[in-house]
Formats: structure tokens, sequence, C-alpha cells
């Protein structure tokens, strides 16, 4: 059976992805674009258009033929006759009330920070904590919901999480220290980062977000109780900046274990993680959601950022560190912040829950 989809925020790099991805889609089928009111009654293509005849498309050009001449409708004035799922991808500004309108009927994937932090709300990786879906039956009778909302994490988070969390099922994680080198995509085209600023620069400071990667990354990990998620007792702390990468975030990690571990036993942990998602149930997943690397020079995001169709964190320079105290280990990750950490990554959390019944 088709679910038919509505995609929120669709002419921005995120929702753009969404359709790139949802093209061809074997379970879901998009039926609705929707956007601010300057977009409202034309056709996609037109809504992408600049004054300067410009189509504002990010991605590659069959998604553009294949959804153009849709009409774009407003977000506030969306119906949902005919919609069994909303992916959203609006500012986490406008996302509160829009979801919250959606969610009173129909089942949210977003990519909006919105809905994160409270308490009956998971934030899901499907081979990370796919069961904290159970939290969902919480979040509906609590609110009078029909539907629910589910956001994804963080873009970064989304690959420090993918690679804490075999290390943490393994040999728990105590500390976590790392800093980020983040790709200009992550910051979106308007206002985006001005070329000025970040060519030949590196900029110190992102607002929030190293915030969001501390709280959100113990709240994946953690466990769920009665009627929220415990979060796991890991120290985190981040520094996240930008770089003048277009696509790929990287990270150089830290991490303090519970229990010694050698450098073998880490790899073969980060290998195994995730093997056991049927890509009848899960399209979108990655044969290997972590690929480890030999090569001192890799990862890098040129270079690795689209494996596996950018569902893959890739990790290498797994090395032994004393500094957080013993069995400390240090790497570097590349993980896709537009696939992985957006669209493709909100994908893969509708397959998981259609795959456990919650989405049908």
């Amino acid at each position: 059976m088709t679910i038919r989809c509505a995609v929120v925020g669709a002419t921005g790099i995120a929702g753009q992805q969404f359709l790139s991805a949802l093209q061809g889609h074997p379970f879901f089928e998009v039926v609705r674009l929707a956007a601010s009111a300057r977009s409202a009654g034309k056709s996609y293509r037109q809504a992408l258009t600049q004054p300067s005849g410009q189509v504002a498309w990010w991605d590659t050009p069959d998604a553009l033929d294949r959804f153009g001449d849709m009409e774009v409708v407003e977000a506030t004035q969306m119906s949902l006759e005919g919609v069994d799922l909303v992916f959203s991808a609006v500012e986490s500004e406008p996302a509160w009330e829009l979801e919250s309108r959606f969610a009173e009927r129909v089942p949210v994937i977003s990519t909006a920070s919105a809905f994160r932090y409270e308490p009956d709300v998971p934030i899901i990786i499907p081979a990370v904590n796919g069961e904290h879906a159970r939290l969902i039956q919480v979040q509906r009778e609590r609110r009078g919901w029909s539907g629910f909302v589910v956001p994804i994490p963080n873009c970064t988070t989304t690959g420090l999480a993918v690679a804490l969390a075999p290390l943490h099922t393994h040999f728990g994680v105590k500390k976590v220290i790392l800093t980020s080198m983040q790709a200009t995509s992550g910051a979106g085209r308007s206002p985006g980062v001005i070329a000025q600023d970040i060519v030949d620069n590196v900029v110190p400071f992102i607002r929030n977000e190293e915030q969001k990667v501390e709280k959100e990354t113990k709240k994946i990990l953690g466990v769920v109780g009665d009627d929220s998620i415990v979060p796991a007792d890991i120290l985190v702390s981040a520094t996240c900046t930008r770089v003048a990468v277009l696509d790929g975030h990287t990270e150089a990690v830290t991490v303090a274990l519970d229990k010694p571990a050698s450098l073998d036993e880490v790899k073969a942990a980060l290998r195994s993680f995730g093997k056991d998602m049927n890509p009848r149930t899960h399209p979108s997943a990655p044969k290997d959601w972590i690929w480890v690397h030999e090569d001192p020079f890799r990862p890098q995001p040129r270079l690795d950022r689209d494996t596996q169709g950018g569902m893959t964190t890739s990790v290498g320079r797994l090395r032994e560190d004393d500094v957080l105290g013993e069995n400390g280990i240090k790497f570097v990750l590349v993980s896709h912040n537009t696939k992985a950490g957006a669209a493709k990554g909100a994908i893969l959390v509708a397959e998981d829950l259609k795959s456990r019944g919650v989405i049908s």
C-alpha cells in the first residue's frame, strides 16, 4: 500500500533532498508540496526561480523534472486531505506551530529542532535507538493526537551518535570531547554562509549547535522510561565550527570508555554495527552503517561523504588516547549532513516506523 506524503519546506535544501530521495520510493508517494506564502500558488519550478532567472535547485536535475510542475501550497493553509504522512523540512521557529497542527491528524517526521527536547518525543536513528518509538504512544495519549512528531537529530549529532552507539553498547562511554568542521550547506542557502566570510577561513561559532549536540547525544543513547527517555550518563563537550566545504561534516572525537578495549576490538564493534537491517523494509539504510578506514588520510568529506548514498558514517585515524583518563580512544568521522543528517535520514525513520506498524 502506498503512503501518501506531503513535503513541507519543499523549496529549501532539505526539502529538495527529500524530493530527490522520495522519487521512485517503494513505499512513499509525494502528493503535496508546501512552502512559505511567497511560493504558494506557483509551480515548484517557478517557486525556485529567482528574480535573476536562476533556478535555485541544489540537487540532481531528475527530481526537479519529476516535481517541477506540481503546485506549491502555503504551509500554514495546507490541507491534510489525502495525506497520510508529513515530512517537515521547515525552520525550527515555524515548525512548532505547523507540526503541532499536522500531528493532530497524521504522523510528522521532521528535520527541525522544535520538538527534539520534549520529554515525550523520541529523537530516532533507527540502527541506534529504534526502540525509542515506544514513546510515540505516550506522546499521542498525552497530547490527544491521532498522529505524532518524531524529529531526527541535528546533522552534527547524527554521525557522532552512530559512531558512539556500538562503543556504548560494547564498552560503555563515559566522556566525549569533539570538534566539528561543518559544511556550509548546513547553514542553508538563505541567508546561508556569505562567501566572503567562509573562503580562506574557519568560523569558530555556530549558534546553539554545541548545546544541541551535547543534549541530543545523551538523549539518543539513553533508555526509555515509563513516559520519557532517561539520558545516558555521558559527559559530552563540543566545539562546533564552520569550514569551506560544501557537504559533509567532519568531527574529531575523543572518547573515554568504561571498559578497556583494544583498537581491534573497537574496530570490530564499529564494523559490525547495524548489520541486521533488512533492505526490503529499510531501502534507505546503508549496508554498512559505519565504514572504518585504515588509510590515515581518510576519511575526507570530498572522498567519503557520499559513501553508500550518503548514509554511511566514515571513521578513520582510530588510535589510543589518555587525555580523558584510562581506556581512551580518538578518531575522525565524516557524515553527510544533508543526506544521513537530514532528508534521507528522516525517510529512513519513516521506513523504520512503517516496519514497526506505527505508520501505515
